[in-house]
Formats: structure tokens, C-alpha cells, sequence
């Protein structure tokens, strides 16, 4: 891994002004060490949360999420839904992009339909298209309103809007697609100066920014000249890096890092809660999973704050059930499964299960530490559990497929949230046939109140069916809760007006140098 000397003396070889990794005297720079580089800067051609990360300091959207996690409009002024299947967006007047044009109602019909039309990008699919679900077209209705056309109601979609960025339809038409790749033209905070593949993404203040959102304070230009993202893959480097005071945010701190950061003077540890949820699924299509007592008892056996404390460092939230605790209809009143070890032994044997029964958990080298500890405490019933460790691209169809799963245990897995909403986990994963719905979990109740909340439009009436799913999903345990893992940064103590996010973002708009 390059430290910094090197960087800039391969940088300034390559005729890449040694400027852009060092701040000049009068210039303020933000430093990002960043786990991986973007794989494109075009917003509608990946499926990334690290690209997503980048491009969104070049690009705004309709609607963002403040830190806490609410929706709030971006370029949007306000919007709403006409019927169950059109929203109006009013559109904030005045807004820029970094080659000058304004942007304007045609901009966002472009946008949106180059994401939702088959072969709009060249002849290519986006392949974010999944990620705005029965939208069929977008339609500019005045130079500041544009109308979203569903086929079916989706009250999901102001929650899925923040992931899409607004492009440039001029710019799209003057460099092309492939040029979308490279070439970003967005109304973001930042504007692209110099993208150097593998080592550093350049950004400068875009000084004629229209602000951001209103709900964030405060608008305005960004605070600080320049953005550098330093793509550091190693863990090590990232963390030398940080407490060096080489780089001011570092994503992806490792926990066994965080005394040796917390001990610098440089630097502090930050936390949120992620958005992806951790469980065991068990196969319920097959004995002994299928009886109801002996997935009781299986989370009744398994001190999962032990392995919280001692391998993940008490970085992570327990769960009761499947939502995390800042989604919209988390259940707050769902019954615990304790810790109890006599409960899990009279369940098992009023089952019929025997002491010594063998059972396999199936995962992946990256969680096999974790899947080794839950194999050791769910043995302490008397059963007889080992990990078995499988490569991804053939774990995941086994798993996928009902007839090869139906000889299968145990699955530790995860499934993201990145929406907030039970739509975007409860359906895949505990719908009956979802495609994430490893455990083969089927409850007629269950499905009718999530077909039933996929289309109803009063928010208070979706709350209250998402809370009655996820409580029957509680009782009859389908998988063994686990817990949501906490997101980990290291953060300088020369900058102030940043915190973590749990949808990933490092937004850098609002951050200042304080030292």
C-alpha cells in the first residue's frame, strides 16, 4: 500500500498536480480513507454502496435522508402522491449543474427513465431498475414539475428515492454513456477534478451550489475547498493512516482497532447502526426445523450478547425479530427469546430431538469465526452443531434453490435495509417464494397483511400491519435473531460538522475544519 510520499510522487509523475492529496497553504481539504475505489460515476449504472458514496458528493437527488435517517426534499421542493400510483414533484428553481446548465423538469424525466426503460442506456438495462419497482415512466409537466407514473401503487418510493441521483440530460447527450462513466456532470457540492483509478477521487467545492436540502442546516456552498478520497483496501493502512493525521475519515474501522484509535490524540471512533440484518435461518421445511419447539429452543440456546461482547466487540444492536430499530413500523413490543439453556433443553426434548443430534450451520469464510461460535454455544444443549464453510457462488443457489436446500440445516446469513421499510426485507426473506427467503418460511397471515401493506397508502394502516407481521414472524421463528451490526468510522479531531449515517453516506457538504 502506498504511503502518502509515494502517492504524490506517482501522482505528480503522471502529471497529477501533487495539489490534489496535499493541501496547499490557504486551501482547506477533507481527507477520506476509503475502503474501496468507485467501480463508475455514473448514478445509473451500478449497485454499489461505496460508489454510492462517492457520487453522492457530485450528485443531489429529488429526496436525501437527513442523519437521522428521515426523508427529507433535496432539489425537490415538496411532492405528493396524486392517486396510488402518480407523485408530483415541485422542483427547487435555480438550481445549477457544474458545467452551468440549469436543471430543469426534463432533466428528472431523463433521469428516471433512462433508470426504469429497458435499454435506455445505450441499449443497456440499469441495473438500478429493480430499485424503483412499478415505475413505468417519468413525465416533465412545466419546467419545475415532473409526474412519476406507477403501474401499481408503491407507497415504498419516496424511501427508495434517495438512492437516485438527478443527471444532466444535455451532458448525458453530449459525452454519452460510456463518457457517463468518467465525465460526471451533477449539481452536487463537489465537482470532479481528477480521478485516479486505485489510488485517489479528487473532488473541489462547487461554488455555485444551490445549497442542498433546507432540513439539513445549514445550506450553502460547501465549507471546504477540496474533497480527497485516498482508496486504502487494507484495514491497516486506513487506521496507520488516520492516526498519522494523514486522512480525517476512515469507513470500515475494524473493532479490534478501536482502543488503538480511541488511544490517539488525533482521532475518535464514530457509530450508527447499519441496516443490515443478521439471523440464522433455519430450514423449515425439513425435521426437525419444521417443528415450531425446536426453533424456539434454538434461540433460547444462543447467547448471542456473548458473542456481541467478545468477537464483535459490542458493535452491534440484538434483535427480537427482523427490523432494525430506526426502520419505519419497528415493533418495539416484541417478546424476548433469553438466553436460557434449560428452556432449550426441555423444548428440544419435548420434540423428540436427542442429545447428540448432529446439525450443519452453512457460511462463508468471512463470517466463519462468528459461525464457529454459534456451533459452540448451540451445542451446549447436547445437539451436536458444526460450521461448515462454503464459497459464496455456491452456498448462496443451494440455498436458493428448494429442492437442493430441502437437505440442508442452517444458514448464517444477512439481508440489507437500506430503504428503512419492511417492504424492502420482509418480503424477500418471509414472504412464501421470496427470493431471499432462505428458511422456506410460509405463514397465510404473514403474506396477506405484506401484500396487503405493499399497496396501501395511509402510512399509520402500513405501520400497524408491518407490526402484526413482524410479531407472528417473532413467534413462530423462522430464524434465529441475531443482531444488527453497527457501521464504524474513524474520525479526525480536526473537523467538525460530520456524523455517520446508516445508510453509508460520508457526506462531506457540511463538514469544517476546526483545527
Amino acid at each position: 500500500m502506498l504511503r502518502r510520499r509515494q502517492l504524490l510522487a506517482t501522482a505528480a509523475g503522471a502529471g497529477f498536480a501533487p495539489v490534489a492529496l496535499h493541501a496547499q497553504r490557504g486551501t482547506s481539504n477533507v481527507r477520506v480513507g476509503f475502503s474501496q475505489d468507485a467501480l463508475t460515476l455514473d448514478p445509473a449504472n451500478h449497485r454499489n454502496r461505496e460508489t454510492q458514496t462517492i457520487i453522492r458528493n457530485i450528485y443531489d437527488g429529488l429526496l436525501t435522508r437527513d442523519p437521522d435517517m428521515r426523508i427529507v426534499p433535496e432539489i425537490a421542493e415538496s411532492w405528493r402522491a396524486v392517486d396510488g400510483k402518480t407523485y408530483e414533484f415541485r422542483l427547487r428553481p435555480n438550481i445549477r449543474f457544474h458545467s452551468g446548465d440549469f436543471l430543469t423538469a426534463e432533466d428528472v424525466a431523463f433521469t428516471f427513465n433512462r433508470l426504469v426503460r429497458e435499454g435506455a442506456m445505450g441499449g443497456q438495462t440499469s441495473p438500478r431498475k429493480g430499485l424503483l419497482g412499478p415505475m413505468t415512466e417519468a413525465v416533465a409537466v412545466d419546467e419545475r414539475t415532473v409526474r412519476f407514473v406507477l403501474s401499481e401503487p408503491w407507497p415504498i418510493l419516496p424511501a427508495m428515492l434517495p438512492f437516485q441521483e438527478v443527471v444532466n440530460r444535455r451532458h448525458v447527450e453530449r459525452v454519452g454513456h460510456e463518457g457517463m462513466q468518467t465525465r460526471p456532470d451533477g449539481c452536487g457540492p463537489f465537482r470532479l477534478v481528477e480521478w485516479r483509478r486505485g489510488e485517489a477521487i479528487i473532488l473541489e467545492r462547487f461554488d455555485n451550489y444551490y445549497g442542498g436540502s433546507l432540513d439539513i442546516p445549514p445550506a450553502g456552498p460547501a465549507q471546504v475547498d477540496r474533497v480527497i478520497f485516498r482508496i486504502l483496501p487494507e484495514n491497516s493502512a486506513r487506521v496507520a493512516a488516520l492516526i498519522a493525521g494523514e486522512v480525517d475519515i476512515i469507513n470500515e474501522l475494524p473493532p479490534s482497532a478501536m482502543r488503538q484509535v480511541e488511544a490517539s490524540p488525533n482521532a475518535k471512533v464514530a457509530r450508527v447502526n447499519g441496516t443490515r440484518t443478521f439471523f440464522v435461518a433455519l430450514n423449515n421445511t425439513k425435521a426437525p426445523f419444521s417443528d415450531l419447539r425446536v426453533r424456539r429452543a434454538l434461540n433460547h440456546a444462543l447467547d448471542k450478547q456473548a458473542i456481541i461482547a467478545r468477537i464483535l466487540n459490542n458493535t452491534a444492536t440484538p434483535l427480537r425479530g427482523v427490523m432494525s430499530p430506526d426502520a419505519f413500523a419497528f415493533n418495539p413490543d416484541l417478546p424476548e427469546y433469553r438466553h436460557d439453556l434449560a428452556r432449550a433443553r426441555f423444548l428440544l426434548a419435548e420434540a423428540g430431538v436427542a442429545e447428540g443430534t448432529e446439525m450443519v450451520l452453512d457460511t462463508t469464510a468471512a463470517l466463519k469465526e462468528v459461525a464457529e461460535a454459534i456451533a459452540a454455544l448451540l451445542s451446549r444443549t447436547g445437539l451436536r452443531v458444526r460450521a461448515q464453510v462454503w464459497e459464496g457462488a455456491v452456498l448462496t443457489p443451494m440455498w436458493q434453490d428448494p429442492a437442493r436446500r430441502r437437505d440442508r440445516d442452517m444458514l448464517l446469513t444477512s439481508w440489507g435495509n437500506g430503504s428503512l421499510d419492511p417492504s424492502d426485507i420482509m418480503v424477500p426473506t418471509l414472504r412464501t417464494g421470496g427470493r431471499g427467503n432462505s428458511a422456506g418460511f410460509s405463514n397465510p397471515e404473514v403474506d396477506r397483511l405484506l401484500d396487503a401493506a405493499e399497496t396501501e397508502l395511509d402510512q399509520a394502516k402500513r405501520a400497524e400491519m408491518y407490526k402484526r407481521a413482524q410479531a407472528i414472524v417473532t413467534d413462530q421463528a423462522p430464524w434465529i435473531f441475531l443482531w444488527l451490526p453497527q457501521d464504524i468510522y474513524g474520525v479526525s479531531k480536526r473537523i467538525a460538522g460530520w456524523r455517520p449515517q446508516a445508510d453509508s453516506r460520508i457526506n462531506l457538504h457540511r463538514v469544517r475544519i476546526v483545527a
